[in-house]
C-alpha cells in the first residue's frame, strides 16, 4: 500500500498499472495537476500472512485539491498470484 501511495506521489504510472491486477486494471490513470498528497495512514491490515493470497488494507490519505483540503478513506482489496501482490479494487469503508 505504501509503495503505491508513493507511486500517486510521484506520479508513477507505470508502477501504478504494473501493481494492478489485469482483471480490474484501466488502460491509463489521469494525474490530477492540481492535485498534492499529503500522507498517509494505514489503519487496519487484515490477511495476508504467511501463505495467504488475499488481504486488505484500509487506508487514509489526506491531500489538496486547489483550496480544499481532503481525505481518501478506502479499503483496498489485494491478491497474491506467484508471489506477487497486486491491487484489485478498493470501497469506502463508510458504505459498507
Amino acid at each position: 500500500m505504501r509503495s503505491r501511495y508513493t507511486a500517486y506521489v510521484v506520479e508513477d504510472q507505470a508502477y501504478l498499472l504494473a501493481t494492478w491486477h489485469p482483471s480490474t486494471r484501466p488502460s491509463s490513470i489521469d494525474f490530477t495537476d492540481d492535485l498534492q498528497w499529503h500522507g498517509l495512514t494505514v489503519v487496519d491490515v487484515s490477511g495476508g500472512a504467511g501463505l495467504e493470497t488475499t488481504g486488505t488494507v484500509e487506508f487514509r490519505a489526506r491531500f489538496r485539491r486547489g483550496d480544499a483540503h481532503l481525505e481518501l478513506h478506502e479499503l483496498s482489496n489485494f491478491i497474491r498470484e506467484n508471489g506477487r501482490w497486486f491491487y484489485v479494487d478498493g470501497i469506502d469503508p463508510a458504505s459498507e
